[in-house]
């Protein structure tokens, strides 16, 4: 995803295409229409897909959070994908806990990385956010 203060600029790449920001969030819209519940959690593990700029400052996480999702997780920086890999597995392991929160998730899942050697430093861990409802 490239995310920037001018729309045109901004999109997620996907499979095989690009989503302008516009459909993003009109995908989004649509879908809050055509489903019993809204969107708990969108994840935006690709870089960068939390920073703004001087005029929009929470990026596509923004963008997504304000067009119908309660909450996503999203990055702060270009992240490594074998770390990012390795931390989303656990992050959807701890999800599915019935008891527990997406930020404490989202800890436990960074306290993984940390402990693990290979990515210890903050580099690999601290570039995840949660935008939106953390519980």
């Amino acid at each position: 995803g490239t995310f920037s203060s001018d729309l045109d600029d901004t999109f997620l790449v996907t499979w095989n295409d690009t989503l302008s920001v516009e459909e993003l969030a009109q995908l989004l819209q649509t879908s809050e229409l055509s489903r019993d519940r809204e969107i708990e959690l969108l994840v935006l593990s690709a870089c960068e897909t939390a920073a703004g700029d001087d005029r929009a400052i929470l990026g596509l996480a923004g963008i997504a959070t304000r067009s119908g999702a309660r909450s996503t997780l999203a990055t702060l920086w270009p992240v490594f994908d074998d770390s990012t890999a390795s931390l989303m597995g656990e992050f959807y392991q701890q999800i599915e806990q019935v008891s527990i929160s997406k930020a404490k998730a989202l800890q436990q899942a960074q306290i993984a990385l940390l402990s693990s050697g290979d990515y210890a430093h903050p580099y690999y861990w601290s570039p995840f956010v949660l935008v939106g409802n953390w519980l």
